[in-house]
């Protein structure tokens, strides 16, 4: 099983497919609908500090330990000779964050499976959009068999490492784009469709509040995915030529183009259809069927929306399978990598099952986005600012960089990076926000 990704390209387009998800296709077209040109530029600014330290410090970590998730904490503990008993547990909270998304995740990736299976049929328009997301959200096991093949096409691309994953991802998530821009041009077409552009990019000084730059840093983190797991495995993967930063920087910014793309396709669409305020599940499964529904060739591009959606699901998913089974064969030796995804594939169905129902899905990411993610971000932020040692982090960072970062990067991630990943774990923890 091979380790390390073979090109830059096969790297950035691995990291972009692990940040990619449900976050750029309904949560960011959401809240630059709510925030418009305000909520974009903050988001912009939070992204590129996230990318800038965090995202690099994340991959920075990965390949110093040559390890993910648990790896790397206890490296982080061990080289700072700090409680090496906490180094070698305090993982597990990221970690089993990690799982518990992927639970989830897996359920809502059904959905989208579904949803390009009827749209391939014309199920999907045989009824009212409403009918039909009822027809399987509010019934019981109603997309088991979507579930079970999401899982399955998961292991079977993870099963290989680093260079399955690069693999499917240099096909995925070009793909992805490609089908979003499509979809784009289509709806720039519509009559009208002016006035979603004008809300996106039209400056408005009462949207210069609270609410508003919160959104944007807590979408720009998880957008990311700056967990405190998943890019440590990342950059666990990457080879010693490579410039971290420089690669984090791409990262975001191909994480934010697919933000902005999936928000031509959806703002100016239901602007043209005289909705607002559409976001969460609704949006995809509701929301775009009947605007589709009412456009010429509609199916087609229902088709095409689906499909992009299930790369990018996939690929978020592959991220978290891989994170789970590289720590596991790390921490647990006799363990191999089929026996881990085997179990955890087992795992993450048998559990995922009685979710498969909106009302069951819905409260349980919610509870997980509140209460387990932050604080497994909380911890990996404070681990690499505070507890590994300044010197072995930037002399990681600076090995085959273009450029020398010193103090002022490293005081970015300690006292900018770091209260912010506290500060939104506070909000979610005490104010019950879900980013």
């Amino acid at each position: 099983m091979n380790k390390k990704f073979s090109s830059r390209l096969g790297l950035i387009l691995s990291a972009v497919g692990s940040a990619v998800g449900m976050a750029n296709i309904w949560g960011f077209p959401y809240k630059f609908q709510q925030g418009g040109l305000v909520f974009l530029l903050f988001y912009i600014i939070f992204a590129g500090i996230f990318s800038y330290v965090g995202l690099s410090s994340e991959f920075a970590v990965g390949r110093m330990a040559k390890t993910g998730t648990l790896g790397a904490y206890e490296y982080s503990f061990r080289s700072a000779n700090k409680n090496k008993t906490l180094g070698r547990y305090i993982g597990y909270v990221p970690l089993i964050g990690t799982f518990l998304i992927a639970i989830g995740y897996s359920v809502i990736v059904a959905y989208v499976l579904k949803g390009f299976v009827d749209s391939l049929t014309g199920e999907i328009f045989r009824t009212s959009s409403e009918i039909w997301f009822d027809s399987f959200a509010n019934k019981e096991h109603s997309v088991l068999i979507y579930h079970i093949t999401i899982i399955i096409v998961t292991i079977l691309t993870c099963i290989g490492g680093a260079r399955s994953i690069e693999k499917t991802n240099k096909i995925m998530m070009p793909t992805f784009f490609i089908l979003f821009l499509i979809l784009a041009i289509k709806v720039a077409s519509l009559p009208n469709s002016i006035e979603g552009y004008k809300n996106m990019f039209t400056y408005r000084p009462e949207q210069v509040n609270i609410q508003t730059i919160v959104n944007a840093m807590g979408q720009a983190f998880f957008s990311l995915s700056i967990t405190g797991s998943g890019m440590i495995v990342v950059g666990a993967y990457i080879d010693k030529k490579e410039d971290l930063v420089h690669s984090s920087v791409q990262t975001g910014f191909l994480d934010t183009l697919a933000g902005l793309i999936a928000s031509f396709v959806i703002i100016p669409a239901i602007s043209v259809f005289g909705m607002t305020g559409v976001g969460g599940p609704s949006l995809l499964f509701v929301t775009l069927p009947t605007i589709l529904l009412n456009i010429r060739f509609g199916r087609i591009f229902a088709i095409i929306l689906y499909l992009a959606v299930v790369f990018a699901g996939i690929s978020s998913l592959q991220n978290m399978f891989e994170v789970i089974a590289e720590s596991m064969t790390h921490r647990f030796v006799k363990l191999t990598r089929k026996i881990v995804f085997l179990g955890l594939g087992l795992l993450v169905f048998v559990l995922g099952i009685n979710l498969e129902t909106i009302s069951s899905f819905g409260p349980y990411m919610d509870i997980v986005s509140i209460y387990i993610i932050p604080i497994g971000a909380s911890i990996g932020a404070i681990t690499w600012f505070y507890i590994l040692q300044k010197d072995k982090l930037l002399a990681e960072i600076n090995l085959s960089a273009k450029r020398n970062y010193g103090k002022n990067w490293y005081k970015i991630g300690r006292y900018i990076y770091v209260p912010i990943a506290v500060i939104i774990t506070i909000l979610a923890l005490v104010f019950k926000i879900s980013f």
